[in-house]
């Protein structure tokens, strides 16, 4: 069951070398604390990434809320996670903006792809891991999430960058030095620090030198005006539900979805990483938990499906399992699925309040950009990451050549003129050529380079959610992740070598 947990020890803390497991929990003050500390490791992605998506904050942290409670319901509390907003769709919202797509065209994508992602997951819980990863190899896989990452590189260079490059720069450096010089828990709020930081630099910005002129994108223009306008969060009441979606206005909340099918086919290689992304939280979860969560690996990806489907069906933002409470539970050992309730209702209680989302959504131009310039390369170098840890063999051109093709194709946007009406471009098309070439390259390849390939990393893997600096070291078997490898689950990046908790 889900509910009914049994009090741990005294409650107070862990017993020694032991930990506190999914089905226990402390005491509840101490529960509540902890939820509060989730909520707080999930903030920064969960808020920012729905804003460089056009979409609303409030809203994206209350359903994250909702789809937590719906994630734990649907793996009968057996796997701990938080499920935040997910920058895998990042890549796939920009181009649906840039030919004309509505938030209501892009939640109506994002939640197909969500029923997509669920049908994966049904169809890993009945044929396993192996059939999938016959599909998408780690070649493949690590191709598609690097793709998706350096996609992004025009969206920083052409709307963020020029609104305010010397803030832009300055939260840049900041974010990478506080994320490699920043011990534990702070270390993994890094992106959430250098937006705060950002913002009042901005604010001091505005008092020294005044008005700025630079590209608005509140105007879509060249014009004068200061970096933080908090005109919006001032209006904003403390309590009530997100607004709803007025496009002629500018203003973006609830909404029903709407369908395209061109928009729908961009959003579709999202998929790909969010399947990575939740197969190796599952099995960093196994490690910490000690307890075989194989069975349910099929049944965590239908949960991330079905909650990414209930909270775009509103208007809010894709969900996907966050490598930062991981990060907590290695710090705390304590894998209770009682703060993550506890941290699933505070978050629906701050997206409750409108001027929350007000003061998210007045976020500088010059800070985003200094956030995303980093984010969005950490997202493509998740990629390389999965490349690596899987040993992938890049002087075989089965692996090399299918691959480079797609790659250029993304960061080059290239778009295939398909009809009259109808264009693949851009990561959709860089999707298709690495999937579609490398296994027509496989049917011609000789023998030798085939099983080359296979016998350089055979495992579909993950390493952590995209946007995250802490994300958790993980090395499956070449057996599709179905055996653990020993490597420990646990390890803090942050924290000093040989120190124990």
């Amino acid at each position: 069951m889900s509910f009914g947990w049994t009090l741990h020890g005294d409650g107070k803390s862990p017993a020694p070398g032991k930990a506190v497991a999914p089905y226990e929990r402390l005491t509840w003050p101490r529960t509540v604390g902890l939820g509060i500390q989730h909520v707080v490791a999930m903030f920064g992605a969960t808020f920012v990434f729905p804003v460089i998506m056009g979409l609303n904050p409030q809203l994206a942290v209350m359903m994250s809320g909702v789809a937590t409670i719906i994630f734990l319901l649907m793996v009968n509390g057996k796997i701990p996670s938080y499920l935040g907003t997910s920058a895998a769709f990042v890549g796939g919202v920009a181009a649906v903006t840039a030919q004309g797509g509505t938030p209501q065209q892009v939640t109506g994508a994002i939640m197909i792809a969500g029923v997509v992602l669920a049908a994966c997951g049904i169809f890993i819980h009945f044929m396993g891991a192996a059939a999938l990863t016959k599909i998408m190899p780690p070649v493949v896989t690590g191709a598609v999430v690097m793709l998706i990452g350096f996609n992004l590189a025009p969206v920083v260079a052409n709307v963020y960058w020029p609104q305010d490059q010397w803030i832009a720069f300055i939260v840049m450096f900041v974010i990478i030095v506080m994320s490699v010089a920043l011990r534990g828990f702070l270390g993994r709020i890094a992106v959430f620090l250098g937006l705060a930081f950002g913002y009042a630099l901005s604010w001091i910005f505005d008092l020294v030198f005044g008005p700025i002129t630079a590209f608005n994108a509140a105007t879509g223009e060249v014009d004068t005006h200061m970096r933080v306008d908090w005109s919006g969060v001032v209006d904003a009441p403390w309590f009530g539900l997100p607004p709803a979606t007025d496009n002629a206005a500018g203003v973006v909340g609830m909404h029903l979805p709407e369908f395209n099918a061109a928009f729908i086919i961009l959003m579709l290689p999202a998929v790909i990483a969010l399947i990575a992304e939740n197969v190796g939280h599952v099995k960093a979860v196994e490690e910490m938990t000690k307890t075989p969560l194989d069975k349910y690996m099929g049944r965590a990806l239908t949960a991330d499906g079905v909650a990414t489907a209930v909270a775009t069906s509103v208007g809010g933002s894709p969900t996907t399992t966050y490598a930062e409470n991981i990060g907590v539970m290695a710090s705390t050992r304590v894998y209770s699925t009682a703060a993550y309730y506890v941290a699933a209702l505070v978050a629906i209680v701050f997206g409750l309040s409108p001027k929350f989302g007000a003061v998210i959504s007045a976020a500088p131009g010059g800070v985003l950009a200094g956030i995303t310039v980093v984010l969005y390369g950490m997202i493509g170098l998740l990629g390389a990451k999965i490349w690596t840890e899987n040993k992938v063999d890049f002087s075989n051109p089965l692996n090399m050549v299918p691959v480079a093709a797609g790659i250029i194709i993304a960061i080059g946007d290239i778009g295939l003129k398909v009809t009259e009406t109808f264009t693949l471009a851009g990561i959709a098309l860089g999707t298709i050529v690495v999937l579609v070439m490398y296994h027509f390259c496989r049917i011609i390849a000789p023998a030798e380079l085939r099983e080359a390939a296979d016998s350089a990393g055979g495992a579909l893997i993950t390493v952590g959610e995209p946007g995250s600096h802490s994300l958790e070291e993980l090395g499956l078997e070449d057996d599709h992740g179905q055996r653990r490898r020993g490597r420990r689950a646990d390890h803090d990046p942050h924290r000093p070598e040989g120190s124990r908790e």
